[in-house]
């Protein structure tokens, strides 16, 4: 695969998205759409991958590096696009891969039998990746005879008779190196739009004895994203693979339309995940680990044998050790949850360690930002801290030692001993019901 290249098209401006945002880095799956190309090309190893990019891109440029890119000043159409790589692949002579930075659902897979036609024993100079909508309206027909691809005709251009065939064109090719840069000088503007189209280079192949063919591959694998129904289709479609994915590793999803992952995350076996749950990027989660419902994780490690939930919030940092127990409405950020630690009711973890088998009750904070800076609050092994406690970080409890319920905590307590920062209680015989019988006879 070595002799594959590829330029990835990502100039367009996107204007049906309405957002200031450039359309390639609109997310999906918590991954930017152009690189989920990228990772697509990523097992071809290929020689070179250029992206083409618009004026005022740079964000683009540095989602896409180390992949070197180059600037369409004027967007005069596909070929044109393709063209702004010739200086960047001088002197390459494999397969060029074209592809879309909006066009993100392309497997790996795909893109190998490509290259293998186009490397083939006939050595097309052009194959295409053709596909088969329900509805084919808008799309160009690819024109297949006895010799491969004889042709592409757009939609508005085609006979009866041609609108009526239902393998469709992508746009996504495989060009041979040799030739490709050739055959795209060679085209013209001479249409409706003055533009300079990618598929004309069929026809100039045609015209100079080369062979053309075609690929088909699944129509979800093709969808483009140019506006906003298109990128929740195409979530739809990536958040089902990743569903079956995860359910076909040995994942139990008891309700999996209510599920969603991230491109990256990575669960083990044996591991229960319940309905609502979110995984943003980043999230690593080992065998045996049980996630309750309504959980959102991001950014975190979670260890064999925990259990989350439910409604937990593991925010970036959060290190769940194993057997460690995260209980509802907690929220983990930045901090180490120790084995077998229980934080389970009602609590704020933040720039923490919790030691081993310790204990935190309902309502715990630590209070770690001062408004400037962020603190340390280090919580021993065998800990334990009693409910509606606040830890005024930095701040530490040592090994065995215990907090009393509703205590503010600002200086260290030592191992096995006991802090609290209680008022005495003072309690008054009668009060309550002098106090009742007072106020009802103003209110008469």
């Amino acid at each position: 695969m070595s002799q594959t290249a590829a330029v990835v098209l990502a100039a367009g401006q996107g204007t049906r998205m309405r957002s200031s945002l450039p359309k390639v880095l609109h997310p999906l799956a918590g991954r930017p759409l152009v690189g989920h190309v990228l990772d697509a090309l990523a097992p071809l190893a290929p020689a070179r991958t250029v992206v083409v990019i618009g004026p005022g891109m740079e964000a683009v440029a540095q989602a896409v590096a180390p992949h070197p890119t180059v600037e369409q000043t004027e967007r005069l159409g596909t070929a044109h696009a393709v063209l702004q790589a010739r200086d960047a692949l001088a002197g390459f002579t494999g397969t060029v891969l074209v592809l879309y930075g909006d066009t993100p659902l392309v497997p790996s897979a795909t893109l190998e039998r490509l290259v293998a036609a186009q490397t083939g024993p006939e050595a097309p100079a052009v194959v295409v990746l053709g596909f088969r909508p329900e509805d084919p309206t808008g799309y160009g027909r690819l024109l297949v005879g006895p010799e491969g691809l004889e042709g592409i005709v757009e939609e508005k251009d085609a006979t009866s008779e041609q609108r009526a065939l239902r393998l469709c064109n992508s746009g996504v090719m495989a060009l041979e190196g040799r030739v490709a840069f050739e055959l795209l000088a060679q085209v013209g503007n001479a249409n409706a739009k003055g533009e300079y189209y990618l598929t004309d280079v069929v026809a100039l192949a045609r015209a100079a004895g080369r062979r053309c063919h075609v690929v088909e591959s699944a129509a979800e694998d093709l969808l483009g994203v140019n506006s906003r129904e298109d990128l929740a289709t195409a979530e739809r479609v990536v958040q089902e693979r990743l569903r079956r994915a995860a359910m076909s590793a040995g994942v139990t999803l008891s309700a999996p339309e209510t599920v969603f992952f991230s491109w990256d995350t990575r669960l083990g076996e044996d591991v229960t995940v319940g309905p609502f749950v979110t995984f943003g990027p980043g999230v690593t989660v080992a065998s045996g680990v049980e996630i309750k419902g309504f959980c959102h994780l991001e950014a975190c490690t979670v260890a064999t044998g925990a259990l989350i939930g439910p409604y937990a919030r593991l925010r970036p940092g959060a290190r769940i050790a194993e057997n460690a127990h995260i209980g509802n409405f907690v929220e983990i950020k930045n901090a180490t949850v120790e084995t077998g630690a229980k934080v389970n009711h009602l609590t704020y973890i933040g720039d923490a360690r919790i030691g081993s088998r310790a204990n935190i009750g309902a309502g715990t904070i630590t209070c770690n930002y001062d408004g400037f800076f962020k603190h340390h609050t280090d919580i021993g092994a065998d800990a334990f801290i009693g409910s509606n406690s606040a830890l005024v970080a930095p701040v530490s409890v040592g090994d065995g030692a215990m907090v009393g319920a509703g205590s503010t905590i600002t200086s260290d307590v030592p191992a096995g001993a006991l802090a609290l920062t209680r008022a005495p209680q003072e309690t008054r015989d009668g009060w309550a019901r002098r106090f009742v019988e007072r106020m009802r006879r103003l209110k008469r």
